[in-house]
């Protein structure tokens, strides 16, 4: 019995395995070379995408998984509003995580040699000073 639970926390926890990487460089081009990096670079068939709503699944293959592809996802989320910043999840499940790891790193370096420096992340303006209480106001007494 302890062996079943045990096979069954090791399996879950390697389901909801992750790793992400934050762009710098906003959804379009992150996207874009994502999509290039998969396809083109790596070789990777991929079964199915969607830019709009951000996502992209291919058939993962390495020297460790043999000729057996396995299953890989890339998910993009936008920037929050004031930000140009992009999340970008990898998921590998059948494979450690550092193989999602270097996937990301690999994007982080592409991004780099194709774009550039990141751009500057946008500052949002500073609020007003306080104009503190008013002194003035004896609506109390």
């Amino acid at each position: 019995m302890t062996g079943l639970a045990a096979a069954v926390a090791l399996t879950s926890s390697m389901a909801t395995a992750k790793s992400d990487y934050a762009s710098p460089y906003g959804y379009d081009k992150t996207w874009n070379a994502a999509l290039r990096m998969v396809r083109v670079d790596l070789g990777f068939k991929v079964l199915e995408k969607d830019d709009a709503s951000g996502y992209l699944l291919f058939e993962y293959r390495s020297p460790e998984s043999g000729p057996k592809a396995t299953s890989g996802s890339l998910e993009f989320v936008r920037p929050q509003s004031g930000s140009n910043e992009v999340k970008v999840v990898a998921q590998i499940p059948q494979m450690p995580r550092y193989h999602e790891q270097v996937l990301l790193d690999d994007l982080a370096k592409k991004m780099h040699d194709e774009y550039g420096d990141p751009p500057a992340p946008r500052k949002e303006p500073a609020p007003p000073p306080d104009a503190g209480t008013d002194a003035g106001d004896d609506d109390n007494n």
